[in-house]
Order: structure tokens, then sequence, then C-alpha cells
């Protein structure tokens, strides 16, 4: 069980996550790109928000299908679910504390700017 927080902490998040991470990706779509974040995913039920659901702000854009939460008090960016698997949960690491994004080898890149539900 890994423990995600916003900067101020009014915003906190319980993950279920067993071993290693199972994919830590960057994304390059319009929001991602600006936000920086890096992220890894996992299934709605193993995501819970635990303390400040009322202080969560919903951002969506485009086609309006993924949701996006930022903290509305410190503004950070803290989950999101894709519109490509809405039943999973992106969560951005940086949230974490005994996550070190900084040391983080070989991060994967997700070509969000050619998401393959805009090819149609």
């Amino acid at each position: 069980m890994k423990k995600l927080t916003c900067h101020c902490k009014a915003v906190e998040a319980e993950i279920n996550i067993d071993g290693d991470l199972a994919k830590v990706i960057k994304c390059n779509c319009s929001i991602c790109k600006r936000k920086g974040a890096i992220m890894s995913m996992v299934k709605n039920e193993d995501f819970k928000i635990v303390k400040g659901e009322d202080k969560l702000k919903l951002y969506q854009f485009h086609s309006k299908v993924a949701k996006h939460y930022f903290c509305s008090m410190c503004g950070i960016y803290t989950h999101h679910n894709p519109r490509i698997n809405p039943a999973m949960t992106g969560f951005n690491l940086g949230c974490i504390d005994e996550i070190n994004t900084f040391d983080l080898k070989d991060i994967a890149v997700n070509d969000g700017q050619n998401h393959p539900l805009d090819n149609k």
C-alpha cells in the first residue's frame, strides 16, 4: 500500500500496489507535456481517495472522456482516468513521498500526441 498526497496534504489517497510498479510513463499529450508528471497506473479499485475528495477539481478537454484531477488548494495533479481505459487510474508518482522520481531510469513515453482514439 502506498500513500499519495498533494503538496498541501489536503488530498490523500491509498494505492494498492504489490511489489514494483507495473508501468512507469511520461506522456507527450498536450496536458501531460505541460504538467511534466511521471505516472503509473492501477485498476480503479486499487486507488482510493481517503481524504480531501471535496478539494479535488476535475479538468476535462477535447473528447471529455479522460478525467484529470487536481487539488483546488495547491494545484497539484494527483491522478486521472485515461480515455483509452477509464477502468484504470493513473497517478502522479511525485505525490508519493517514498518514491524519488529523479532516481527512475528509462521512463517510457506514451505517445498521447498520436492517440489511437483520434485516428478515425
